[in-house]
């Protein structure tokens, strides 16, 4: 079977997982390098991968109420897709995909669907045995003709962008010394490790691996607060380029940086556009279904203890997908010691020799 020709990709966010799609893009244009793609997606998240090449991007802004969808409306009218491969199972995205025309639609199997996204499509793709997010998108891929994946993350970065990431770098550390960035805050808040914690293993790095630390992130005042916070808890000095960056400055960042520490976020799954080791941590969610793809060894992981918990199961026998944010006692179950001794283990792996 042969990959079509006209695709239509339907996924809107999050930031994490629009970056997830990224192997897809990549895979179709690997088996079919003619292949035209256009991206149904939200404004945020377009702005880092609205200039894939071979993809075109139609831009939803979820937070335009009614008149956006009246506009994304107008914009596939008259447009007619080989197929609608329906990556984000939501009652949101359940009404766009009824925008789009497509001989053939596609969404996830029984395990992955939700929020009635079976009643949108006509088919399924074949159940996949790894709970990991990226590999239930490249199914998609090979439901298509597209079974061999690519597994490549990377976006266009503009020389302008890594310059600046170069100046913003070059402001706050000195150079030759490694760089451990920590990137603090998910979109869930309660996925969030403790500032104090963040600060522990900041000092642990600079006084045992001579690491310079910098904060990273958005803008949000809940960013900067946190940013504050791991600031006054450090017993040394921490940098901070928080609400400093585009997206695009940030994966140039992580290009230029040597290792980042983040909680399941969206940052941890842009890392995977570089050679960066990312040690995410995991209470609220488990790794094995979102742990940052290529540094999943680095993963520090106590979901099976939150499971046990607040559920009084294990990860096994709960629904796949499950996110255990009860309260602020979650992300609590991960102790600085063990965070710690992966950093170790990681630099120990990265040392010459």
């Amino acid at each position: 079977m042969a990959v079509p020709k006209h695709v239509c990709l339907l996924r809107l966010s999050a930031l994490g997982d629009c970056a997830n799609v990224v192997p897809v893009v990549h895979t179709l244009q690997a088996a079919r390098p003619d292949v035209e793609i256009t991206w149904v997606i939200n404004a945020a998240e377009a702005t880092l991968v609205t200039d894939l090449p071979g993809v075109e991007c139609v831009v939803y802004d979820k937070k335009g109420g009614r008149a956006a969808f009246v506009d994304l409306a107008r914009r596939l009218r008259g447009r007619r897709f080989d197929v609608l491969l329906d990556m984000h199972a939501s009652w949101r995205a359940n009404a766009i995909a009824c925008l789009v025309r497509a001989d053939r639609r596609i969404g996830f199997d029984q395990r992955r669907a939700r929020d009635g996204q079976r009643w949108f499509v006509g088919e399924t793709i074949a159940p996949v045995a790894s709970r990991h997010v990226v590999d239930g998108f490249l199914a998609f891929a090979a439901a298509i003709g597209a079974p061999q994946p690519v597994m490549d993350w990377r976006v266009p970065l503009a020389d302008a962008d890594r310059a600046a990431a170069s100046t913003l770098l070059a402001d706050v550390c000195e150079p030759g010394r490694p760089v451990l960035l920590i990137s603090p805050c998910s979109s869930h808040a309660k996925r969030n490790w403790s500032a104090t914690r963040y600060a522990a293993v900041a000092d642990h790095a600079q006084t045992r691996h001579a690491m310079q630390v910098v904060l990273v992130g958005g803008p949000s005042a809940a960013e900067r607060d946190m940013a504050r916070a791991i600031t006054a808890a450090a017993l040394y000095p921490i940098a901070s380029l928080v609400g400093r960056t585009t997206l695009k400055q940030l994966l140039a960042v992580f290009e230029q940086s040597d290792v980042l520490l983040t909680p399941d976020s969206g940052p941890a799954h842009m890392a995977n556009a570089t050679e960066i080791a990312t040690i995410s941590l995991h209470a609220a969610t488990d790794s094995r279904r979102s742990g940052a793809y290529r540094s999943r060894e680095w993963c520090v992981d106590r979901f099976e203890q939150a499971a046990a918990r607040y559920r009084n199961r294990t990860p096994d026998t709960l629904k796949w997908g499950t996110r255990i944010e009860d309260d602020e006692g979650v992300m609590a179950l991960i102790p600085v010691a063990p965070v710690n001794e992966q950093l170790d283990r990681l630099m120990a792996a990265r040392a010459p020799g």
